[in-house]
This record gives C-alpha cells, structure tokens and sequence, in this order.
C-alpha cells in the first residue's frame, strides 16, 4: 500500500498524507495532469470522480463529482494556485453545490502536493491546511483520513 503515514495536527491545522510510490516522478504527475487518470483515483473505491473541467495551471480551475453506491453525487471543486510541473502544485479544495458554485457550510482548505524521486520512485506529500480546527474536524468526521487511504492506495495499480 503506497500510504505510508497520515497524520493530522489540531493546533497547527494540517494533515498530512505520505505516500510511496513504484513509478518515477513523471509518471506520478501524469496522474494529476490527465482528467481521466485523475477519475481513476480521486475518490475512495465505491466512489468514482468524474472531472467536469481540468485546468492544472495557476488560476486553473478543476471541478469534479464523486458518484456514490447508491447513485449519490459529491461535488468538489478546486482553485489552482501554483504548479511546478512535475515537481508540485497547490490548490484551494472546497466542497461544492451541483453547479459547482462553492458550499460555504463545508470547510475550504490548501492542499499542496509534492513529489520527490527517490531511488525506488516516488515520494509524495500531501498538505493540507485548514483556516480552523472547526474544519479540520468536520472532515475528519467526515472520514476524510479513511478515504483518502482508500483513493490515494489506487495510484500504484494506475502506473504499473
């Protein structure tokens, strides 16, 4: 399993996802870069995501839904902020409404992704910083630790 550590921090507001993965840099990035490889795992299995609309560029916008067993949809949205390509990108992640609009009664938090080459392929990080403890728990009641495991642990079968 590529998680190797996650780890949630109350009073500095962050959790932070490690990862170790079996491919190169590049190919880690594909995966972010590429809409339909991005579907393939950014929901938790059960929980399939369809991007609406992809742009990994600084002021890019990504918009997505996840589908779940019982046909419900979970809309999410995400403002690029800054890429260095392959290395990193950042981005605010919010929860969204079905015409993508930004729900403001669910936490809006700044995800920075990182990816180093190690000598057996990839290590990523992943940060993610919220504005309060009040949204930082409501994800983490939301299961957030669970399914980002789950979604994250389907990348190595993408890139065998």
């Amino acid at each position: 399993m590529p998680v190797s550590d996650i780890t949630h921090d109350l009073e500095n507001l962050t959790l932070t996802i490690t990862a170790q993965f079996a491919a190169p840099v590049e190919r880690i990035w594909e995966v972010y870069a590429d809409p339909r490889q991005l579907e393939k795992v950014w929901g938790p299995v059960g929980y399939p995501a369809t991007v609406v609309d992809h742009s990994l560029a600084p002021g890019g916008r990504v918009t997505y839904y996840m589908t779940g067993p019982e046909g419900e949809r979970f809309y999410g949205y995400w403002t690029v902020l800054e890429v260095d390509e392959p290395r990193s990108f950042s981005y605010e992640d919010g929860f969204a409404h079905d015409d993508f609009s930004p729900n403001t009664d669910l936490p809006v938090s700044t995800c920075v992704s990182t990816f180093s080459a190690q000598d057996d392929g990839t290590r990523a990080v992943y940060m993610t910083t919220f504005a309060s403890r009040e949204g930082l728990q409501t994800v983490l009641d939301m299961g957030v630790e669970e399914g980002s495991r789950s979604a994250i642990d389907q990348i190595d079968a993408l890139v065998a």
